[in-house]
């Protein structure tokens, strides 16, 4: 069964960016990224499975307790999708907001570009 553009969506946030173990980290990359997948950032852009290991390692251990909450649920058009978000301490208000959208091509993503908002 291929995975649906939401189910990506929600493994990038979760077991990608938000995930310290970088063993399980790794696994969920070669899971749901292509190998010439992009993460687009305003700081930067990332090619391939390797470095977008690395700065998802670099984003999380900037803040290793912070988890991701989407504020709904993904929404889906075509082969993309996206997710609005915020992140921070559990039992705390959140750090901060983003949106991610993703491109999807073979059932693994291809591209991600991640947006931050403000917070309300």
């Amino acid at each position: 069964m291929s995975p649906t553009v939401s189910t990506l969506l929600l493994r990038n946030l979760h077991d990608v960016f938000g995930e310290i173990d970088p063993v399980r980290r790794r696994k969920a990359i070669e899971e749901v990224f292509h190998e010439d997948a992009v993460f687009y950032e305003p700081n930067g852009a990332y090619h391939g499975r390797d470095e977008i290991d690395r700065i998802a390692g670099v984003i999380k251990a900037t803040h290793p307790d912070f988890q991701y909450q989407p504020l709904s649920p993904p929404e889906e058009m075509g082969d993309g999708g996206r997710v609005q978000w915020v992140s921070g301490s559990p039992g705390k208000p959140p750090a901060y907001a983003g949106t991610d959208f993703i491109i999807v091509r073979d059932d693994k993503i291809a591209a991600v570009y991640l947006f931050f908002d403000k917070l309300s």
